[in-house]
């Protein structure tokens, strides 16, 4: 028998969340361990507004309830969303005035859900006339269309769209479920890599503030307990928590020489670590936008810093 059926943007939403990040991730797995459940698909794989429902997991088969770490097409939003087509019968001034109207750079040509004829273009369209061929329908200046499932990974999917600027998702059941254009691919890793290089500027903002204010062993006495093998020569060494470690003394807060408020220098720099842990998992989902806007404000208050130092 089925169980309830919820997207997993509604899912987040009973946990106070609105995106998978790492510990509301670990919340609901904990939650439906707890009452012996799983989803299908799994809520951390799938299309953010896709449906998932719940279900017994088996007795044994815990394996299957092991999350998928592939990043797949179907996950994309453009990958999910109602497509416009064609027919082949249809005329090339229908073509244009759809693909104007609505800035599109192709159109599927298709008789039905499942069945996918081919894809006209503008390069398509210019090339067939510009060789005075005669082109009054769709079927007269149509291509072979690129099409990709839906469970191919975003890595395999990149060369596709590099070479073609789109590509056509195909769903489990033979329907085509979204077109992906090289567009909606460079802002779907734009919202990935972005937080990737706030962190990184401000670690490396971190990194100058402490360089040439600690000694090898007041930097080594930073280091993490549970690590006590690793040897810390400079601060580039150090964990984002070690950092944390390291200023938290007044005795060593007040070697930085800056006129800030060290308690709540820290509590932000904590705050950093924990968004970091997040964006190591390198979910789809993007970053949440408190915690963006608070990385990018970070990022600059270092930056400040950096420039009034300049000019002492």
């Amino acid at each position: 028998m089925a169980g309830p059926t919820e997207t997993v943007r509604t899912v987040l939403s009973w946990f106070g969340a609105e995106r998978r990040g790492i510990w509301v991730v670990k919340q609901i797995n904990a939650a439906l361990d707890a009452h012996d459940l799983m989803t299908e698909p799994s809520f951390e794989s799938t299309w953010i507004d896709g449906p998932i429902r719940f279900v017994r997991k088996a007795k044994n088969g815990a394996a299957d309830a092991l999350h998928d770490p592939t990043f797949r097409l179907g996950r994309l939003e453009a990958a999910n969303k109602e497509i416009v087509s064609v027919k082949p019968n249809d005329s090339l001034d229908k073509v244009i005035t759809l693909m104007l109207t609505s800035d599109f750079s192709q159109l599927p040509v298709m008789g039905g859900q499942r069945d996918v004829k081919g894809v006209v273009s503008w390069k398509t369209i210019g090339s067939r006339l510009a060789l005075n061929k005669l082109c009054t329908q769709c079927k007269d200046f149509m291509e072979p269309a690129q099409i990709l499932s839906e469970e191919v990974s975003l890595l395999e999917a990149v060369d596709v769209i590099a070479n073609h600027d789109y590509v056509l998702v195909q769903r489990t059941d033979k329907t085509i479920g979204g077109l992906v254009t090289a567009s909606d691919f460079s802002l779907q890793f734009r919202t990935m890599s972005e937080p990737f290089l706030l962190v990184g500027e401000i670690e490396n903002g971190i990194r100058h503030l402490l360089y040439g204010k600690f000694n090898s062993k007041e930097l080594q006495a930073a280091r993490a307990e549970s690590d006590p093998g690793r040897t810390v020569k400079s601060p580039s060494d150090l964990t984002f928590g070690e950092y944390v470690r390291l200023l938290e003394p007044a005795i060593n807060w007040n070697k930085l020489g800056v006129k800030i408020d060290r308690v709540e220098f820290i509590k932000q720099l904590d705050r950093v670590r924990k968004i970091r842990n997040d964006v190591m998992h390198f979910d789809p989902d993007g970053l949440d936008p408190d915690d963006k806007r608070f990385l990018t404000e970070f990022a600059q208050f270092l930056k400040r810093i950096r420039e009034i130092r300049r000019t002492e």
